[in-house]
């Protein structure tokens, strides 16, 4: 419960360690995003929300995912490396969800600690299993208790449009509006963090250069696997303002908050299993052409390429298991790639 209100403030002070008035930065960011917790860092940054909102919101939420947390026994691990694929039919199959898509070769299960141990015994072929030191299953269904208090909380914070492209954890897309991304960051206490699209629609948006506020290091491991050119740097100690400011200096240029990556994903909109129906790829779709479907014991609801457009690639295999927000297709508007 302690340490997420320190991070969020140490990436705070560290954005502020580079830009003292922090409306100096909407010349000079051209994205923001966070990972998890992160998430409230980057909505502060972006001016979403203000950074006390940001403190109001994590202190809650560190106690209510705590308290959720004890409810039942659960946990996170680590898989690094093995076949995408397998990787993610490994950890359905032993019921735990994939609380983690983190890209270059990193997916994070989380669960039944029984469950858990079984995969660390047996191992995807090629991965490793790693188990986390933290105190539940973050970013699954274990977390709902925690999700409820949180979205009461969230109705009564005052939200403002991001000034700079702002990126959801969610599905990786650019969210404009204010409310939205409130909502968002609340509910991703209870859905998957795919940072793994947020790295790619950091490409999508020609990103030249990162750098990692305080605490400082995990994610550009990551970056630097999965967007290789894109300089980088870690912002650890004081020591490194100076060559973070000359990174902005070199890289730095205004953000046009008009700018959308140029594809689309529909998302499942609760756990069930994914149909596809609309199955060629590269064909142009018309707007409101139904792709797929998603169904369970209680319901199932059709899957619709509302703007129309051409059909990249699949995110779940026809017969998946999927979870609420899980990402399945990414397409492309008019034709675009």
């Amino acid at each position: 419960a302690n340490a997420q209100p320190l991070i969020v403030a140490a990436g705070l002070v560290g954005a502020l360690s580079l830009f003292p008035h922090p409306s100096d930065a909407f010349n000079k960011v051209g994205v923001t995003a966070g990972h998890s917790v992160g998430e409230l860092t980057a909505a502060a940054g972006a001016r979403a929300i203000t950074a006390e909102s940001a403190m109001v919101i994590v202190r809650e939420r560190g106690k209510e995912m705590a308290k959720a947390s004890a409810l039942t026994p659960t946990g996170m691990s680590a898989i690094l490396g093995g076949e995408r694929t397998a990787v993610l039919s490994a950890i359905s199959a032993l019921g735990l969800t994939a609380a983690n898509d983190n890209g270059a070769g990193q997916i994070v299960a989380a669960g039944d600690l029984k469950a858990l141990a079984k995969l660390g015994d047996n191992p995807p072929d090629g991965a490793r299993v790693r188990a986390l030191s933290v105190a539940g299953a973050f970013h699954t269904s274990y977390m709902q208790p925690a999700l409820d208090r949180l979205t009461m909380l969230s109705r009564s914070v005052t939200v403002r449009d991001p000034r700079t492209k702002l990126l959801s954890n969610k599905d990786g897309a650019v969210v404009h509006h204010g409310r939205e991304v409130l909502d968002r960051i609340v509910g991703q206490i209870s859905n998957p963090v795919r940072w793994d699209l947020c790295m790619e629609t950091m490409v999508d948006l020609g990103v030249t250069a990162v750098i990692e506020v305080p605490p400082a290091g995990t994610l550009i491991g990551l970056i630097k696997r999965a967007m290789p050119g894109v300089e980088t740097l870690a912002l650890k100690t004081p020591e490194d303002i100076p060559a973070a400011m000359d990174l902005i200096a070199r890289h730095g240029k205004p953000s046009s908050i008009d700018d959308q990556p140029t594809w689309r994903l529909v998302i499942a909109p609760f756990s069930g299993t994914f149909k596809i129906i609309e199955n060629e790829l590269g064909g142009n779709l018309k707007p409101g052409t139904v792709v797929g479907h998603v169904e369970n014991r209680r319901e199932k609801v059709d899957l619709i390429a509302e703007h129309g457009g051409t059909i990249i690639e699949f995110l779940a295999e026809d017969g998946d298991p999927v979870s609420p927000g899980q990402p399945l297709v990414r397409l492309h508007p008019n034709g675009q790639r």
